[in-house]
Protein backbone atom coordinates (compact mmCIF):
# COMPACT_ATOMS: atom_id res chain seq x y z
CA UNK A 1 0.00 0.00 0.00
CA UNK A 2 1.29 3.44 -0.92
CA UNK A 3 0.17 6.39 1.22
CA UNK A 4 0.95 10.10 0.93
CA UNK A 5 2.12 11.82 4.11
CA UNK A 6 0.86 15.34 3.46
CA UNK A 7 3.14 18.16 4.48
CA UNK A 8 3.98 21.68 3.30
CA UNK A 9 7.00 23.76 2.35
CA UNK A 10 6.75 26.60 4.85
CA UNK A 11 9.36 27.09 7.57
CA UNK A 12 7.27 25.52 10.34
CA UNK A 13 6.23 22.46 8.35
CA UNK A 14 9.82 21.78 7.32
CA UNK A 15 10.57 21.22 11.01
CA UNK A 16 8.08 18.35 11.31
CA UNK A 17 10.05 16.07 13.65
CA UNK A 18 7.36 13.35 13.60
CA UNK A 19 7.58 12.55 9.90
CA UNK A 20 10.39 10.01 9.96
CA UNK A 21 8.98 8.37 13.09
CA UNK A 22 5.57 7.95 11.46
CA UNK A 23 6.96 6.77 8.11
CA UNK A 24 9.14 4.15 9.81
CA UNK A 25 6.15 2.81 11.75
CA UNK A 26 4.02 2.78 8.60
CA UNK A 27 6.71 0.77 6.79
CA UNK A 28 6.72 -1.72 9.65
CA UNK A 29 2.99 -2.16 9.07
CA UNK A 30 3.50 -2.79 5.34
CA UNK A 31 2.66 0.75 4.23
CA UNK A 32 4.99 2.70 1.95
CA UNK A 33 4.70 6.33 2.99
CA UNK A 34 5.88 9.25 0.89
CA UNK A 35 5.98 12.90 2.01
CA UNK A 36 4.15 15.15 -0.45
CA UNK A 37 3.54 18.91 -0.34
CA UNK A 38 -0.22 19.45 -0.57
CA UNK A 39 0.37 22.44 -2.87
CA UNK A 40 2.68 20.58 -5.27
CA UNK A 41 1.03 20.96 -8.71
CA UNK A 42 2.89 17.87 -9.96
CA UNK A 43 1.38 15.55 -7.34
CA UNK A 44 -0.93 12.86 -8.71
CA UNK A 45 -3.02 11.96 -5.70
CA UNK A 46 -4.74 9.12 -7.57
CA UNK A 47 -1.43 7.22 -7.46
CA UNK A 48 -1.86 6.74 -3.71
CA UNK A 49 -4.04 4.22 -1.91
CA UNK A 50 -4.69 6.93 0.67
CA UNK A 51 -3.64 10.45 1.59
CA UNK A 52 -3.01 11.37 5.25
CA UNK A 53 -2.87 15.03 6.25
CA UNK A 54 -0.05 15.60 8.71
CA UNK A 55 2.09 18.74 8.71
CA UNK A 56 0.17 20.92 6.26
CA UNK A 57 0.69 23.75 8.71
CA UNK A 58 0.57 26.57 6.20
CA UNK A 59 -3.14 26.09 5.47
CA UNK A 60 -4.02 28.92 7.87
CA UNK A 61 -3.17 31.58 5.26
CA UNK A 62 -5.12 29.77 2.51
CA UNK A 63 -7.90 27.78 4.17
CA UNK A 64 -10.29 28.00 1.20
CA UNK A 65 -7.59 26.61 -1.09
CA UNK A 66 -6.85 23.84 1.41
CA UNK A 67 -10.49 22.82 1.76
CA UNK A 68 -10.93 22.78 -2.03
CA UNK A 69 -7.79 20.65 -2.33
CA UNK A 70 -9.15 18.17 0.23
CA UNK A 71 -12.39 17.72 -1.69
CA UNK A 72 -10.48 17.23 -4.95
CA UNK A 73 -8.24 14.59 -3.40
CA UNK A 74 -11.20 12.74 -1.95
CA UNK A 75 -12.68 12.36 -5.42
CA UNK A 76 -9.70 10.25 -6.54
CA UNK A 77 -8.54 8.40 -3.40
CA UNK A 78 -9.16 8.02 0.32
CA UNK A 79 -8.38 11.01 2.51
CA UNK A 80 -7.71 10.98 6.24
CA UNK A 81 -9.31 12.65 7.88
CA UNK A 82 -12.21 13.10 5.40
CA UNK A 83 -12.58 16.39 3.53
CA UNK A 84 -15.86 17.27 5.25
CA UNK A 85 -14.16 16.83 8.63
CA UNK A 86 -11.24 19.06 7.61
CA UNK A 87 -13.62 21.75 6.39
CA UNK A 88 -15.63 21.62 9.62
CA UNK A 89 -12.64 21.45 11.96
CA UNK A 90 -10.53 24.24 10.46
CA UNK A 91 -13.00 26.88 11.65
CA UNK A 92 -13.37 26.96 15.43
CA UNK A 93 -16.97 28.12 15.20
CA UNK A 94 -17.69 24.40 15.53
CA UNK A 95 -17.30 24.99 19.28
CA UNK A 96 -20.62 26.86 19.27
CA UNK A 97 -22.68 23.76 18.54
CA UNK A 98 -20.58 20.81 19.71
CA UNK A 99 -22.73 20.28 22.79
CA UNK A 100 -19.95 19.61 25.33
CA UNK A 101 -18.47 21.82 28.07
CA UNK A 102 -15.99 24.23 26.51
CA UNK A 103 -13.91 27.20 27.62
CA UNK A 104 -16.34 30.17 27.89
CA UNK A 105 -16.21 31.98 24.55
CA UNK A 106 -17.54 35.36 23.48
CA UNK A 107 -18.08 35.84 19.75
CA UNK A 108 -17.93 39.63 19.23
CA UNK A 109 -19.63 41.61 16.51
CA UNK A 110 -18.44 45.07 15.43
CA UNK A 111 -19.04 47.62 18.18
CA UNK A 112 -19.78 45.03 20.85
CA UNK A 113 -18.25 45.42 24.31
CA UNK A 114 -16.24 42.68 25.98
CA UNK A 115 -17.11 40.67 29.10
CA UNK A 116 -15.50 41.68 32.39
CA UNK A 117 -12.65 39.18 32.74
CA UNK A 118 -9.30 39.45 34.51
CA UNK A 119 -7.39 38.47 31.39
CA UNK A 120 -8.38 37.99 27.78
CA UNK A 121 -7.29 35.67 25.00
CA UNK A 122 -8.32 37.04 21.60
CA UNK A 123 -7.87 34.99 18.43
CA UNK A 124 -9.40 34.41 15.02
CA UNK A 125 -11.62 31.37 14.53
CA UNK A 126 -9.29 30.15 11.80
CA UNK A 127 -5.89 29.89 13.45
CA UNK A 128 -3.25 27.50 14.75
CA UNK A 129 -0.16 27.70 16.91
CA UNK A 130 -1.33 30.92 18.61
CA UNK A 131 -1.06 32.79 15.30
CA UNK A 132 -2.67 36.25 15.49
CA UNK A 133 -3.55 35.48 19.12
CA UNK A 134 -3.03 37.88 21.99
CA UNK A 135 -3.23 37.50 25.77
CA UNK A 136 -3.77 40.68 27.76
CA UNK A 137 -5.25 41.97 31.01
CA UNK A 138 -5.89 45.32 29.30
CA UNK A 139 -9.54 45.37 28.21
CA UNK A 140 -8.93 48.21 25.76
CA UNK A 141 -6.01 46.35 24.17
CA UNK A 142 -8.17 43.25 23.84
CA UNK A 143 -10.94 45.31 22.23
CA UNK A 144 -8.45 46.88 19.83
CA UNK A 145 -7.22 43.45 18.72
CA UNK A 146 -10.81 42.32 18.25
CA UNK A 147 -11.48 45.37 16.09
CA UNK A 148 -8.38 44.73 13.94
CA UNK A 149 -9.38 41.13 13.27
CA UNK A 150 -12.99 42.08 12.53
CA UNK A 151 -11.80 44.80 10.14
CA UNK A 152 -9.93 42.06 8.26
CA UNK A 153 -13.22 40.23 7.81
CA UNK A 154 -12.36 37.45 10.25
CA UNK A 155 -14.54 35.72 12.82
CA UNK A 156 -13.17 36.43 16.29
CA UNK A 157 -13.35 34.51 19.54
CA UNK A 158 -12.58 35.93 22.98
CA UNK A 159 -11.94 33.72 26.00
CA UNK A 160 -10.83 34.27 29.58
CA UNK A 161 -7.25 33.27 30.29
CA UNK A 162 -7.40 30.33 32.69
CA UNK A 163 -4.64 30.15 35.35
CA UNK A 164 -4.95 26.36 35.35
CA UNK A 165 -3.23 26.36 31.95
CA UNK A 166 0.00 27.20 33.73
CA UNK A 167 -0.68 25.36 37.02
CA UNK A 168 -2.06 22.02 35.83
CA UNK A 169 -1.48 22.55 32.14
CA UNK A 170 -3.40 21.73 29.00
CA UNK A 171 -4.04 18.02 28.61
CA UNK A 172 -4.04 16.53 25.12
CA UNK A 173 -5.53 13.07 24.66
CA UNK A 174 -4.48 11.26 21.46
CA UNK A 175 -6.67 8.73 19.67
CA UNK A 176 -5.93 6.56 16.64
CA UNK A 177 -8.80 4.81 14.90
CA UNK A 178 -11.04 5.79 17.80
CA UNK A 179 -8.79 4.09 20.38
CA UNK A 180 -6.96 5.98 23.10
CA UNK A 181 -3.18 5.99 22.66
CA UNK A 182 -1.65 8.40 25.18
CA UNK A 183 -1.98 11.80 26.79
CA UNK A 184 0.45 14.64 27.40
CA UNK A 185 0.53 17.78 29.46
CA UNK A 186 1.39 20.46 26.93
CA UNK A 187 3.56 23.50 27.47
CA UNK A 188 1.29 26.58 27.76
CA UNK A 189 1.73 28.60 24.58
CA UNK A 190 0.85 32.01 26.05
CA UNK A 191 2.76 31.70 29.32
CA UNK A 192 5.72 33.80 28.21
CA UNK A 193 8.05 30.84 28.77
CA UNK A 194 9.60 29.48 25.60
CA UNK A 195 8.84 25.89 24.69
CA UNK A 196 11.87 23.62 24.39
CA UNK A 197 12.41 19.95 23.60
CA UNK A 198 12.57 19.34 27.35
CA UNK A 199 9.40 21.15 28.43
CA UNK A 200 7.19 20.81 25.32
CA UNK A 201 5.19 17.88 26.65
CA UNK A 202 5.08 15.42 29.55
CA UNK A 203 3.24 12.12 29.54
CA UNK A 204 0.23 12.15 31.85
CA UNK A 205 -2.49 9.71 32.90
CA UNK A 206 -5.85 11.49 32.42
CA UNK A 207 -8.24 11.61 35.35
CA UNK A 208 -11.58 9.83 35.06
CA UNK A 209 -13.48 13.07 34.42
CA UNK A 210 -11.04 14.02 31.66
CA UNK A 211 -11.44 10.63 30.00
CA UNK A 212 -15.22 10.97 30.25
CA UNK A 213 -15.22 14.39 28.61
CA UNK A 214 -12.89 13.24 25.83
CA UNK A 215 -15.25 10.37 25.07
CA UNK A 216 -18.18 12.81 24.94
CA UNK A 217 -16.25 14.96 22.49
CA UNK A 218 -15.44 12.01 20.23
CA UNK A 219 -19.08 10.94 20.30
CA UNK A 220 -20.09 14.44 19.16
CA UNK A 221 -17.68 14.76 16.22
CA UNK A 222 -17.89 12.98 12.84
CA UNK A 223 -17.09 9.24 12.98
CA UNK A 224 -14.44 7.14 11.22
CA UNK A 225 -11.45 9.30 12.13
CA UNK A 226 -7.91 8.06 11.66
CA UNK A 227 -6.56 10.45 14.29
CA UNK A 228 -7.94 12.88 16.84
CA UNK A 229 -6.47 15.05 19.56
CA UNK A 230 -8.73 16.32 22.33
CA UNK A 231 -7.30 19.34 24.19
CA UNK A 232 -8.71 19.92 27.67
CA UNK A 233 -8.16 22.37 30.50
CA UNK A 234 -9.75 22.81 33.94
CA UNK A 235 -11.94 25.73 34.95
CA UNK A 236 -11.28 27.45 38.31
CA UNK A 237 -13.90 25.18 39.93
CA UNK A 238 -12.05 22.11 38.68
CA UNK A 239 -14.43 21.17 35.86
CA UNK A 240 -12.64 19.90 32.75
CA UNK A 241 -13.65 21.72 29.58
CA UNK A 242 -12.71 21.43 25.92
CA UNK A 243 -10.29 23.93 24.44
CA UNK A 244 -10.48 22.38 20.97
CA UNK A 245 -10.59 19.06 19.18
CA UNK A 246 -7.83 18.74 16.59
CA UNK A 247 -8.89 16.62 13.61
CA UNK A 248 -6.95 18.28 10.79
CA UNK A 249 -3.18 18.41 11.29
CA UNK A 250 -2.47 17.98 15.01
CA UNK A 251 0.97 17.33 16.37
CA UNK A 252 0.61 13.79 17.74
CA UNK A 253 3.49 13.61 20.24
CA UNK A 254 4.58 10.33 18.66
CA UNK A 255 8.04 10.59 20.15
CA UNK A 256 6.72 10.96 23.69
CA UNK A 257 5.04 7.54 23.92
CA UNK A 258 6.97 4.46 22.78
CA UNK A 259 3.91 2.57 21.51
CA UNK A 260 2.23 5.52 19.78
CA UNK A 261 3.88 5.27 16.32
CA UNK A 262 2.90 1.60 15.99
CA UNK A 263 -0.64 2.31 17.19
CA UNK A 264 -0.92 5.04 14.55
CA UNK A 265 0.38 2.69 11.86
CA UNK A 266 -1.96 -0.12 12.96
CA UNK A 267 -4.96 2.22 12.81
CA UNK A 268 -3.97 3.30 9.30
CA UNK A 269 -3.51 -0.32 8.17
CA UNK A 270 -6.93 -1.25 9.54
CA UNK A 271 -8.55 1.71 7.80
CA UNK A 272 -6.95 0.73 4.50
CA UNK A 273 -8.12 -2.87 4.84
CA UNK A 274 -11.63 -1.68 5.62
CA UNK A 275 -11.68 -0.02 2.22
Amino acid sequence: MKVAYVTADDTVSRHDDERETALAAWLGAGIEGAPVNWRDPRADWSEFDAVVVRSAWDYIERRDEFVAWAHRVERVTRLFNPAAVLEWNTDKTYLRTLGVPTVPTFWPEPGAGLPEWDEYVVKPAVSAGARDTTRTADRDAAAAHVARLLDEGRTVMVQPYLPSVELEGELSLLYFGGRFSHAVRRHPMLSGVEATAENRATLRDPDDDQFALAERVLAAVPPDLLYARVDLVRMPDGEPVLMEVELTEPYLFLRDELAAPDLFAEALAEALKAG
